[in-house]
């Protein structure tokens, strides 16, 4: 795992290197670069936690968790992640009120999507009252 996360490391270092040379000469090319690299990073990462997302959402089914919560669950982790990679990298474009931009769109994004979960934890305590 340790040898992974150098690579990994290596990897974002490399393409930042080559993404400031290229600044100088085409900043549309640096803007690929960055992409490319966040992009494929957000893929190994993905493939790395197939595994133990599973298991994790087989914990979560077995501790009688909703399905449809789980989902949610990673549905909001999945809008941070995207979120946060959109805003920075329009940051590192000069970019920064479409890097708010994006940001805002995240929060709003989890709060429309954890309508169910407040309106769940409100008929619970509903109920307990």
């Amino acid at each position: 795992m340790v040898d992974s996360c150098f690579s990994v490391g290596v990897f974002c270092v490399c393409g930042a290197l080559i993404a400031v040379i290229l600044k100088q000469y085409c900043s549309e090319h640096s803007l690929a670069v960055s992409i490319a690299v966040s992009a494929s990073v957000m893929i190994a990462a993905i493939v790395l936690l197939e595994t133990p997302l599973a298991e994790l959402r087989a914990m979560m089914t077995s501790a009688g968790i909703a399905e449809s919560y789980i989902n949610i669950i990673f549905k909001a982790v999945a809008i941070c992640c995207i979120t946060h990679i959109s805003a920075q990298l329009c940051r590192d474009c000069g970019e920064g009120a479409m890097g708010a931009a994006a940001e805002l769109w995240g929060r709003a994004a989890l709060a429309a999507i954890s309508l169910p979960v407040l309106g769940e934890f409100l008929s619970l305590m509903d109920r307990l009252m």
